[in-house]
């Protein structure tokens, strides 16, 4: 790299070079600011990469700690805390959510099973009455108005990505079957026993080590207009009700609350890790975290379809399954359909390929304009899989 090029950091395995030079290529031409890849195989991490800058104004260095928040690549660790419920014989993913939160049964939900839930089929994509930023920071009121709202659609028939009420949703349950909020339970079953350095929300002792989030270049405004024209309710509801972004994540206030479907906080590193549980089948760090069966079924296919919010966005149909997204034919997560994985909003991902017994992470800050397949992610799987 030039002299005026941000500089790369860390370990890169020589088998896998390729990694290290697509990584590179997102600051010389993709735009990156600051940024962190690891990537782990059978359990050993042979890429662990960071570089750039933390901030817009380039005064603070990306360094070998630095955390971001990572929008929906919290996803993955969200359904991991309902999976070890589940592999503990304490939850019933065919079970009504009403079994464990009576409340939810109201407007005609009674049916709606937890799996519904894992697999974005539960109809709740947003809430129907306006929800401010600052609501979304009161667990109460959040999970009291989705246990009351009547669903956007059938529940169980189609898919329709729940980008902010995923995580009360899921997490409600987990809250309910266990006595803990899902970043509690978070910690105390796996990332404290495991080291792996994530949480919900963001410990204020640790603020100095996160990066600033930057909003993406901004698409003119009639083309804003007119995506957002196209949008069903559902979707409208799901995107925009409330409107977040890099502005709202950079606060403490953001920072303080649990929003489990977008505000985790990690290194790619920790991504890593907790998407290696599920690579590992079920085990990571010498430690076992679900069963192997438990591990498989995360990436039980729930039924391909165009999704009912994210549809507009693709060309192709999407398949979820229970809390993570299939590969599938159009390779999101590499060649291989059956690896899973999830991406955050303008770019970060986690990956999991048990065939591969391949996990990465990728953390970065400056935003891109996609909630999925930001190219940068895409470079650096593709890259990942070249050298396998």
């Amino acid at each position: 790299m030039s002299e005026h090029e941000p500089q790369v950091h860390g370990h890169c395995d020589a088998r896998f070079a390729a990694v290290r030079e697509a990584f590179e290529e997102n600051f010389r031409d993709r735009d990156e600011l600051g940024a962190a890849l690891a990537v782990t195989v059978d359990g050993t991490t042979v890429v662990d990469l960071w570089g750039g800058w933390a901030d817009a104004a380039r005064t603070r260095p990306w360094d070998r700690d630095t955390l971001v928040n990572v929008w929906s690549t919290t996803k993955g660790p969200v359904a991991l805390c309902a999976h070890v419920l589940a592999d503990r014989g304490l939850l019933d993913l065919d079970a009504p959510v009403a079994a464990y939160w009576p409340e939810f049964a109201a407007a005609g939900k009674e049916k709606v099973l937890v799996r519904h839930l894992l697999s974005h089929r539960a109809g709740l994509a947003g809430l129907r009455e306006p929800h401010s930023v600052a609501q979304l920071y009161d667990w109460e009121l959040t999970t009291a108005r989705l246990a009351a709202t009547e669903p956007w659609w059938e529940p169980g028939t189609r898919s329709g990505y729940h980008a902010l009420t995923y995580g009360f949703l899921v997490g409600e349950v987990v809250r309910r079957v266990s006595g803990l909020l899902p970043g509690a339970f978070l910690e105390r079953e796996v990332t404290g026993p495991l080291g792996i350095d994530f949480t919900v929300g963001l410990p204020e002792k640790e603020s100095g080590r996160a990066a600033r989030l930057v909003r993406p270049r901004a698409a003119p405004a009639g083309e804003q207009a007119r995506v957002f024209g196209q949008l069903a309710p559902a979707a409208l509801a799901a995107l925009t009700n409330p409107v977040v972004g890099a502005t709202e994540a950079n606060t403490p206030e953001w920072r303080a609350a649990e929003i489990p479907a977008a505000n985790g906080h990690g290194t790619a590193r920790a991504i890593a890790a907790l998407y290696g549980v599920f690579a590992g089948r079920g085990a990571y760090g010498g430690r076992r975290v679900l069963s192997p069966e438990a591990a498989e079924r995360v990436r039980e296919g729930q039924g391909s379809c165009r999704d009912l919010v994210l549809g507009a966005g693709f060309a192709h149909d999407t398949e979820v399954g229970l809390g993570l997204w299939l590969s599938g034919p159009n390779g999101s997560y590499g060649p291989n359909p059956r690896a899973v994985g999830h991406d955050g909003f303008g770019g970060s991902c986690g990956l999991a390929d048990p065939e591969a017994g391949v996990s990465l992470g990728y953390a970065m800050n400056r935003m891109g304009p996609h909630i999925a397949d930001d190219p940068r992610k895409t470079a650096l799987v593709k890259a990942l899989y070249s050298a396998l």
